[in-house]
């Protein structure tokens, strides 16, 4: 698994969902601190809303998979939407 300075080098398609996570994590603390320049700060909202949206595709894939996971007595019986 990459490092942290390693992960910010990968396209954000390449990433774990752990590891997107953890790098937008990063991100906001970075900018909540107030402490990047204007061009860095723009360029860190960009990159952070690349990994939210990665992150947010990885959670509906895994959602979708969950909802095709129903068992019955008999074994699997369809699909049924998964509550949370």
């Amino acid at each position: 698994m990459p490092d942290k300075g390693e992960a910010k080098t990968l396209a954000v398609e390449e990433l774990s969902f752990e590891a997107a996570l953890a790098e937008l994590e990063d991100i906001v603390s970075r900018l909540e601190q107030g402490e990047v320049d204007l061009e860095d700060s723009i360029a860190l909202y960009e990159r952070g809303n690349a990994l939210r949206a990665h992150c947010e595709k990885k959670l509906k894939g895994a959602e979708a998979r969950l909802e095709k996971i129903v068992l019955g007595p008999d074994g699997a019986r369809g699909t049924e939407p998964m509550e949370l």
